[in-house]
């Protein structure tokens, strides 16, 4: 059962999956919107393009008729899918499941408005005058993202009315693609954030990875660590809602919802239809099967007899702090690998620039999992990139 897969997005998240996809025999087509990207250096081939471009984007697929379209990213034409769809090609989850979830807007009214999930308050505001307004009617603090972004770019929040102007700044240009739209959303004191790991099947029930918990920077992860020790209701409350979310947009694949916890309960937050980069703390072993295989399965309908967790797990960035068009190199390999329970991912990313995400140090043992996750940020400093 080979199957042609047009990977849309090539990243870090793209290579893993390229890799377990390899190893279950099938053919990938990796492209994005620059050459050499981590997905391309493993895949059986590549293309360059503007995946915003419709046009380019359906020369894509009458070149390569593929079997299957996976997006790893936001930045695509997804309204294009519908037709791919009807065309037999088979769209990871589904063409709606990817249309709603690369917008922050269509995704949360589904679960506020159509689902009753529960959700922080919030407005949208395309315009200053909207967003000031939003601001003061949901606010402060609140949280403010683009409605279309990736790795947390354009997020921030706002703890004061001097902050408001420079707070849509940013989210306006850290917005990717063309809708440039802001959702601003009531602050949840939350005692801790988690990624659920939730897999669909076409032919089996829904599963759910142990919770994933993480600490972010900047809107983006630095730390994630599995299991997140939390309470067992709150766990269920989080998984009743991922279900529902994740049915009412249809589709087989393995899905990052994330979910604020609170002393009363889960609030859902965001919902991601492929795997997430907090959970890449799965490639330490933390279960028997890691996301990226979890998403491969899913999506070629193959069996997934049951997810076990097997040992306690973290993953810890590694990021440049400079700008440079040459691919860098890393030293301290030597020093963290002779730690037994660590690995190393270095992505392979041909050029950096501050804060980008070069690589993820991995480690894991029998140790309580606050433990584990200050040894992978131990371990993650001694990880040095080289400029050139």
């Amino acid at each position: 059962m080979q199957k042609k897969i047009l990977l849309l997005g090539s990243g870090e998240l793209g290579k893993e999956l390229v890799i377990a996809l390899q190893r279950l025999g099938q053919t990938v087509i990796a492209v994005d919107s620059y050459e050499n990207a981590p997905a391309m250096q493993v895949a059986d081939s590549f293309e360059v393009i503007n995946m915003l471009d419709a046009v380019s984007l359906d020369a894509i697929v009458a070149k390569h008729h593929p079997d299957l379209i996976v997006p790893e990213i936001e930045a695509i034409r997804t309204e294009r899918f519908y037709e791919y769809e009807k065309m037999g090609i088979q769209v990871i989850p589904s063409a709606k499941a990817a249309n709603f979830t690369m917008n922050r807007k269509a995704i949360r009214d589904l679960a506020a408005k159509d689902l009753g999930v529960k959700t922080a308050n919030y407005l949208y505001a395309k315009t200053g005058e909207e967003f000031e307004k939003a601001v003061l009617e949901i606010g402060i603090p609140c949280v403010v993202k683009p409605l279309m972004s990736s790795s947390g770019k354009g997020q921030s929040v706002i703890r004061s009315k001097e902050e408001i102007s420079k707070a849509w700044t940013y989210a306006i240009e850290g917005s990717r693609g063309d809708l440039k739209e802001v959702i601003v959303e009531e602050f949840i004191p939350f005692d801790y954030e988690i990624t659920l790991l939730t897999v669909t099947q076409n032919n089996g029930e829904t599963l759910f990875c142990a919770p994933i918990g993480h600490r972010q920077e900047r809107g983006d992860y630095q730390e994630s660590w599995q299991p997140m020790p939390m309470n067992a209701e709150h766990l269920k409350e989080a998984q009743e809602m991922a279900a529902k979310v994740t049915k009412a947009l249809g589709g087989s694949g393995l899905w990052g919802v994330e979910f604020f916890i609170t002393k009363d309960g889960a609030y859902f937050s965001e919902l991601s239809p492929r795997p997430h980069d907090t959970g890449m703390v799965t490639l330490a072993g933390t279960q028997n099967f890691s996301e990226f295989e979890l998403h491969a399965r899913a999506i070629l309908g193959l069996p997934i007899p049951a997810i076990v967790s097997l040992k306690n797990g973290a993953s810890a960035v590694v990021l440049a702090d400079k700008e440079s068009n040459n691919a860098p190199t890393f030293s301290g390999l030597e020093e963290v690998l002779q730690v037994e329970g660590s690995d190393v991912r270095i992505f392979g990313k041909p050029t950096t620039r501050p804060y980008r995400r070069m690589a993820v140090v991995l480690y894991s043992g029998d140790q309580e999992v606050t433990q584990i996750t200050d040894k992978a940020k131990e371990l993650a400093k001694k990880i040095t990139i080289n400029y050139r």
